[in-house]
């Protein structure tokens, strides 16, 4: 990811690549000569050229030791999701950013995809659909790049961020799971079984995902009390249904189904209101960093602040705790 993090930096008029720093210093080199930086051998000479705002794509596990020198020096970061390989090591990151009131945000892209900001703007524009059951499905074929992690952190981890969000960033009531290592020594599948009991109403999150699959395919089904929403994140396409549009019909089709009258003639895809999402061209991980650069910019808090980010890791840790427990 660090290669795309630098290009889109390049290309940004609002932004200056100023360097590249990886332990490999071929690549390194490759990489600032291809975007006209300069090569570092650490962080730390990273922070004495200048730098104000960096994206940290290392493994998950170096997260903590990349960030802190920089958090430190008041550089403000972009930290690849998840935050952290664990809820500990999550929250030390944190507690730094709090303590230098360094700008800190998680790389969870999916966010920033066309579709899930044209669903957001037809639930704004519209009205809001109130999950009550949340269906995720997220597979493809083993790339071997994360696994010194398992597919919840590795993957799990986006959607879980997706619906922590639909839920307010409050975390579960219940976490069941199960999953298999089935060619790393961590969890290749997952399905986890994710349930917040509110005063408004429960709402349930199945979560599927795999690294093992033949194919990619990437899809959430959000139901409601007043609607439904598929999002296609590979096809980018998504539809919303809507039953508040012709209410006074489909109280009388309630009222008839009382009354026990034969509605088999009847179309229901009349009774409510489909719409198909308007989805952009818009590059997700440019429009990460620019909100990014944004938060930089302004000093407000950034979309996915490290308490977000914390949650996430918590709740996913969770997740991977739950198959254990239940799978020994």
């Amino acid at each position: 990811m660090g290669r795309h993090h630098a290009r889109v930096y390049a290309q940004l008029d609002e932004s200056e690549l100023i360097g590249v720093v990886d332990t490999n210093t071929k690549l390194a080199g490759e990489y600032a000569d291809k975007f006209d930086a300069r090569p570092f051998d650490s962080v730390e000479q990273l922070i004495d050229a200048g730098v104000e705002a960096v994206s940290i794509a290392v493994p998950t596990t170096a997260h903590r030791e990349v960030a802190e020198p920089l958090l430190r020096a008041g550089v403000a970061c972009l930290i690849e999701k998840p935050l952290a390989p664990d809820a500990e090591t999550a929250h030390k990151i944190k507690a730094v950013s709090d303590e230098t009131n360094a700008v800190l945000m998680v790389g969870h892209i999916e966010r920033f995809n066309p579709i899930m900001r044209a669903m957001q703007a037809a639930t704004r524009d519209g009205s809001a659909i109130i999950p009550r059951f949340i269906q995720v499905h997220r597979v493809s074929p083993m790339t071997f790049r994360s696994v010194d992690i398992g597919v919840v952190m590795d993957m799990m981890i986006h959607d879980l961020d997706v619906v922590l969000m639909l839920m307010g960033g409050i975390e579960p009531d219940e976490v069941r799971a199960a999953g298999v290592a089935v060619l790393t020594a961590h969890e290749d599948i997952c399905n986890a079984w994710l349930t917040w009991r509110r005063p408004s109403g429960t709402c349930v999150a199945n979560l599927t995902a795999s690294r093992l699959a033949l194919k990619t395919e990437r899809v959430t089904r959000i139901t409601g009390e007043n609607g439904y929403i598929k999002i296609d994140y590979a096809a980018k396409t998504g539809t919303i249904i809507r039953r508040t549009a012709n209410e006074i019909q489909m109280r009388e089709m309630a009222d008839q189904l009382r009354q026990g009258t034969d509605l088999t003639d009847l179309k229901w895809d009349e009774l409510v209101n489909v719409e198909q999402l308007v989805i952009d061209d818009a590059e997700p991980l440019a429009m990460e960093i620019q909100s990014f650069l944004g938060a930089v910019r302004s000093g407000e808090r950034p979309p996915i602040d490290a308490t977000a980010g914390l949650v996430n890791v918590r709740t996913a840790e969770r997740v991977v705790r739950a198959i254990k427990e239940l799978m020994g």
